[in-house]
């Protein structure tokens, strides 16, 4: 083995079979796995979101109260909206697929494009986050090298994510925990200390109300809890995880994706309530360089001693941890909704394909730069990075509340209790829409409005990919005409085809010309009719080669890979019934994988040992105009298999298509 292939398989692990039956239930995740892996971002949102909302009232602190209990109302409500989403789409998908179907494709990729930047950011300030909450630990003097940390955190965590879903969160289960009991055991603490304080605390609430209302009038009130509310829509992030990964989930999905929505409201919940309230027991204020959660667990172990100081340590490390652990949700969940995209071609279609460890990588590639890019270009701050999140997140909830709310109203003669479930989606319509405005009203001139150039320069590129590759399409339409005049000289039926090669005795030392194919289509043909025009009769015999590649688009069960073989073995039938009935002795030759080149690589010298004067052939689409825009819009497989078996000293030709 060479040895950049023995490192490959120490660092990011060996190739994953496709066609193991098991596999599924080997890289999939049961209900506390996902939690683990897509409720951490919920739950780390615990971290930043109460500290904006807290710090949004001033003085008026302990109208946290009411912003606290609206949160976790909003909680519920958007986990029970999304709970329908999971029913009604099983197959997962989120936000894109519910606008993309419910309302319009172009609404969906609207939507798309918003998701996939709010995974990059959930990457970006889950990482910066837990580098403060880290630092908050550390004299100032250090604090200069945190957003190199917090750069080496976003590179740690695309490694990891090469290995696979289920690796990488077994490797952060401990840190999950960790996170859990400490903050459970501090609010439970906290509560039980100033328990003869409650009352006290109903009192100062009340007062503060009072106080606010004279100062600036009920309406003025109402708008600084709402306000601070909608500051801290950093914590309703994370919620439609689930719903975007059902893919990486164990059977059956939907239960599995309910009871992970249910564990992460309940404990999202109990913790932004809890914080907010041991805020004000506490009478917690901001101090420089450290966030309001380290001050509170000071405070709350100051009698201590040295057992105090350790648990602060501990939880203050799990914290910043947990919130690397919640950047897993991006490399999870952004990877899933750009291979969604790129298999409708609003994106290139290379960013659906799987690596040998089965995981998108160029996903994760590509949501990690951008999150290198962005950690740098902002400064890996925390204040500003939680703007551009959450008016993200916020664009696609109200898509696909909007969707959902659509389908009920049209679905309500034939679906029952159809007015509940729309009244749940429409309370979180509404909702969504106001924090949405909020967000982009009060936050616009202070970064707002970048997080919606940075979505709406996407959503343009979106567009012009899409057109070129319907521009594409027409161009091709001439070729398919040639399976008209394929399929009319055939007169028996395809799966009789592999079998009749069984019954022909060839010459094997013949000249034979090897052929790959994807798919019964007018490039294949092209290619083949190429052969014969060019080389007359030099060659007897006929082998077609073709790879059923497993992408993101089908990797969702044994069901879909085993289509993705007989569509495979069908296409190779009918090339060899169609060549049979030219008079020319042929075979078929189908794999299934995830890298044709591999594949093909591994197949040639079993064609060379039964076929030696063997020449290899593959047709490559010539555009009027090449750029490196199309190199990368478009598959160029052809010539990486030349150049792996000319190595092999094996002879490959490219025939030029043009279009």
């Amino acid at each position: 083995m060479p040895i950049i292939q023995r490192i490959k398989n120490l660092v990011i692990g060996k190739s994953r079979n496709p066609k193991d039956s098991a596999i599924f239930h080997k890289i999939s995740l049961i209900a506390f796995f996902a939690w683990v892996g897509l409720g951490a971002d919920g739950l780390s949102s615990s971290c930043y979101g109460p500290q904006e909302a807290f710090l949004a009232l001033g003085s008026h602190t302990y109208l946290s109260i009411f912003v606290a209990l609206g949160t976790v109302l909003t909680i519920f409500i958007i986990s029970t909206s999304y709970s329908q989403i999971v029913e009604l789409f099983p197959g997962g998908g989120g936000g894109y697929l519910v606008a993309s179907k419910l309302l319009s494709p172009t609404l969906g990729m609207f939507s798309g494009c918003a998701l996939l930047i709010d995974y990059v950011l959930t990457i970006t300030v889950s990482i910066a986050s837990g580098a403060d909450a880290l630092f908050s630990l550390l004299p100032m003097q250090w604090h200069t090298y945190r957003l190199i940390f917090a750069v080496a955190v976003v590179a740690i965590l695309m490694l990891l994510n090469m290995r696979g879903v289920r690796e990488s969160v077994l490797m952060l289960m401990p840190i999950f925990l960790i996170f859990l009991v400490t903050h459970i055991f501090i609010i439970i603490y906290a509560f039980c200390r100033h328990s003869s304080s409650i009352g006290q605390l109903a009192a100062s609430t009340s007062g503060d109300l009072h106080s606010t209302i004279s100062q600036i009038g009920l309406w003025g009130a109402i708008f600084l809890v709402l306000k601070a509310y909608s500051m801290g829509a950093g914590t309703f992030t994370g919620i439609e995880a689930v719903s975007n990964s059902l893919t990486v989930l164990r059977e059956p999905k939907v239960q599995t994706a309910k009871h992970t929505m249910r564990y992460m409201a309940i404990s999202l919940s109990f913790i932004v309530l809890g914080l907010m309230v041991a805020y004000l027991f506490y009478r917690v204020n901001l101090q420089p360089g450290r966030t309001l959660n380290a001050i509170l667990f000071e405070q709350a172990t100051s009698g201590w001693g040295r057992a105090g100081f350790i648990f602060v340590l501990v939880t203050l490390i799990s914290e910043a941890t947990l919130l690397f652990v919640a950047a897993q949700t991006g490399f999870v969940g952004g990877p899933a909704v750009l291979a969604n995209m790129a298999n409708d071609r609003w994106f290139p279609t290379r960013f659906s394909t799987l690596s040998d460890r089965l995981v998108t990588q160029n996903g994760i590639l590509i949501m990690g730069g951008l999150a290198l890019a962005i950690m740098v270009a902002t400064g890996g701050s925390v204040k500003l990075l939680v703007v551009l999140y959450s008016i993200n997140v916020f664009i696609t909830f109200v898509f696909s509340q909007a969707g959902m709310v659509r389908h009920w109203w049209q679905s309500r003669a034939r679906v029952r209790g159809w007015l509940k479930k729309i009244l749940i989606n429409g309370l979180g319509l509404i909702l969504c829409v106001f924090i949405l405005i909020s967000m982009i009203a009060m936050k616009f001139h202070q970064g707002g409005w970048v997080t919606l150039f940075i979505t709406g320069t996407l959503v343009i590129l979106a567009i012009l990919i899409k057109r070129h590759y319907y521009a594409t399409a027409k161009l091709l339409h001439r070729l398919n005409s040639l399976v008209t005049v394929a399929e009319s000289a055939e007169e028996t039926l395809v799966n009789t085809a592999l079998e009749a090669q069984s019954r022909e005795e060839p010459d094997l030392k013949a000249k034979t010309a090897v052929i790959l194919v994807s798919g019964f289509n007018g490039i294949g043909l092209h290619t083949l009719f190429g052969i014969i025009r060019l080389f007359g009769g030099v060659f007897k015999n006929f082998v077609f080669v073709q790879v059923g590649v497993v992408d993101a688009g089908n990797f969702k069960g044994k069901t879909e890979v085993g289509k993705v073989e007989a569509e495979a073995k069908s296409d190779i039938a009918r090339y060899v019934n169609f060549m049979h009935k030219q008079g020319f002795y042929s075979e078929g030759v189908f794999k299934v994988g995830t890298d044709v080149v591999e594949e093909v690589s591994g197949i040639a010298p079993e064609i060379l040992a039964r076929f030696p004067n063997v020449v290899f052939f593959g047709g490559q689409l010539i555009f009027p105009k090449d750029s490196l825009i199309l190199r990368f819009l478009h598959n160029y497989t052809v010539f990486a298999m030349q150049k792996k078996l000319y190595r092999e000293g094996i002879p490959f030709v490219i025939l030029p298509i043009r279009v």
